[in-house]
């Protein structure tokens, strides 16, 4: 049997993505070491230019060491047809085409399969290699069209999994073992929009499952925290933390990167939500074209109003054949830096104050590794929690009542 292997570039969906590809293999074997494979299969990212060049830089590295190569993912989309034109790979293999990879990987000639952008996963994947959790994609593509971003274009239109597929999935899951489920998608707040249904009802059934511990949700959309969604957040099996996309905190900056939320509306629901004892990340650009300096320093003063915790942050990278690619002025790559940095250092030391301010609350804690003599895991708050231990806790969950609290983490002995 020749032996693949899968590199995985970008989000959580694509971790799932690469489940399914994994899933469907039959004829050939899995390998975890790079240099021992015949073939690598690359599950690449498109989201900005930069995430194109570190793909492009990979395929290179493999390519050289004799690898037969099969690009996948967004990039396949965006930018599949040129690598295959310069026959920097192998083969190209669109979103619709995971469950055909077993055949197309048999080919022993060049191909190009990009498929269509209409298609939904029929795998139920079982079991996920090398993780202590399961991830579950419940729905493809986004009806949003942000300025800045490609990704509907590579993924299309949302579409969501058939309920009951993904509940048979989870079922599946707890049975094998795994006790938290992320839930993921390129749009989840957009789930059951399309079939009568909603993320809140959905989770609700979920959380029902025998054997489900914690359900953590991926990035929502402001606005779509709906009513069957706040009938959910009292449930002791979801995560105590949301991740809610603000993506920034200027009317007039949302205005220009097309955005569906309003500060004020957002302020509000995080309060909301932070009264009811939620950890709260989201997602932030600096740099964005049009961001001058009085739009910025007005952004941040009402950024420190919101009672955040977490923050997936990022200066604005140009991605061709968006909107944003063509809007002026142009921030400076060094300005939009600091900008980061301040906005970084301001969720920081909010986030050890909330985890001062819940000392006394034991934590709920999944281990999923063991390095530098320290199990690592993450508890309800998505926390980052320290373990030292005689016991081996790998893969276990702890309570722990009594930590310190450190700059990056908790940390217990226990």
């Amino acid at each position: 049997m020749k032996k693949v292997y899968f590199k995985t570039f970008g989000c959580r969906t694509n971790i799932y993505d690469t489940q399914v590809m994994m899933a469907n293999l039959r004829d050939f074997e899995l390998t975890e070491d790079e240099h021992a494979a015949d073939i690598v299969v690359v599950n690449s990212c498109t989201v900005t230019n930069g995430a194109d060049s570190g793909v492009r830089n990979y395929i290179n590295h493999v390519s050289k060491e004799g690898k037969k190569v099969i690009v996948a993912g967004c990039g396949a989309m965006s930018k599949g047809e040129s690598l295959f034109a310069q026959k920097k790979v192998f083969g190209v293999m669109g979103h619709s085409e995971k469950a055909h990879i077993n055949t197309l990987l048999k080919h022993d000639r060049p191909f190009f399969e990009i498929g269509d952008l209409t298609s939904l996963d029929e795998t139920i994947v079982h079991e996920y290699t090398g993780k202590t959790k399961a991830f579950i994609k419940i729905q493809e593509g986004c009806n949003f069209r942000c300025a800045y971003c490609i990704i509907p274009f590579v993924r299309g239109n949302a579409r969501s999994q058939d309920e009951n597929t993904i509940v048979e999935q989870v079922r599946k899951l707890a049975l094998n073992g795994y006790g938290e489920f992320v839930l993921t998608g390129t749009n989840i707040g957009s789930y059951g929009k399309d079939k009568g249904s909603s993320l809140g009802k959905l989770v609700q059934r979920l959380g029902a499952i025998r054997g489900v511990r914690r359900i953590r949700l991926g990035s929502i959309e402001p606005i779509q925290i709906d009513e069957s969604f706040r009938e959910i957040l009292r449930e002791p099996w979801l995560e105590r933390h949301l991740h809610i996309a603000l993506q920034h905190t200027s009317e007039t900056m949302l205005e220009l990167m097309r955005r569906r939320n309003r500060v004020m509306r957002d302020l509000e629901l995080f309060c909301e939500l932070s009264e009811q004892g939620f950890a709260l990340g989201t997602d932030f650009i600096t740099g964005h074209p049009g961001e001058s300096d009085a739009i910025w320093q007005e952004a941040y003063r009402t950024l420190e109003k919101f009672p955040l915790t977490h923050l997936h942050a990022f200066t604005y990278s140009k991605r061709d054949g968006t909107p944003s690619a063509l809007m002026k002025p142009e921030i400076k790559g060094d300005i939009a830096k600091e900008r980061l940095k301040q906005i970084e250092a301001l969720v920081h030391a909010k986030n050890i104050a909330f985890r001062q301010a819940r000392r006394h609350v034991a934590l709920d804690v999944l281990v999923e590794e063991y390095k530098e003599g320290l199990f690592i895991g993450y508890d309800q708050f998505f926390n980052k929690v320290t373990l030292q231990s005689e016991r081996d806790v790998l893969k276990e969950w702890v309570n722990v009542t009594s930590y310190e609290i450190l700059g990056e983490c908790n940390h217990a002995n226990f």
